[in-house]
């Protein structure tokens, strides 16, 4: 027999099952899918989980990307989904998810189970210079995400010293600093 996958929506079974399921206990509604009350709660869960509003396999990226790293609690409403920009691809009209293209490298994204998200490092390069996010909850979820990678800071630092003319430069690094100093006062208060 096929093993299901650890994330399940209805092209693996009918709704009223799944719904059947979540009545007796035996799943969960999470985003736009379904997983048993026991699965891990991993960075390739939820990358499954994202990609679900994904109709193609795309790049997760920011908040969303975000969120699998696990420096937020829950996924946005909407999820975001970057794709090189020598791919090509059509328009996708679903208002829970935006799609952009981007500059990217290979070895800015890494894969969970299959999904392609991009690294920590680039999940925070990019959150620091997007002007339509809020600004604590960026500085948030960067302090998180420097908290489980100890040289996430440096790193992106020097990939903004190493770009002299980037679009909101002056805003990322203010933000940057706040993200280190937000780490610093949460070193304090637990010594």
């Amino acid at each position: 027999m096929a093993r299901l996958p650890p994330v399940l929506d209805t092209h693996d079974l009918p709704l009223a099952e799944l719904c059947a399921a979540r009545l007796d206990g035996e799943l969960f509604a999470i985003d736009d899918g379904w997983a048993p009350l026991d699965e891990p709660d991993l960075p390739a869960f939820r990358a499954a989980v994202t990609a679900l509003r994904a109709p193609r396999s795309l790049v997760i990226e920011r908040m969303s990307a975000a969120w699998v790293h696990g420096a937020i609690v829950a996924p946005p409403p909407v999820a975001q989904f970057c794709v090189p920009l020598k791919a090509r691809i059509a328009v996708i009209g679903d208002h829970r998810a935006q799609v952009r293209e981007v500059r990217i490298d290979d070895d800015e994204i890494m894969r969970f189970g299959g999904v392609p998200c991009t690294t920590p490092v680039r999940t925070a390069f990019d959150l620091l210079r997007d002007p339509g996010l809020d600004d604590d909850d960026i500085v948030a979820a960067v302090a998180s995400l420097a908290a489980s990678h100890p040289r996430l800071a440096a790193d992106v630092r020097d990939r903004f010293d190493a770009a002299p003319r980037i679009p909101h430069k002056a805003t990322a690094l203010v933000r940057l600093g706040r993200a280190g100093q937000s780490m610093r006062s949460g070193d304090s208060d637990a010594a």
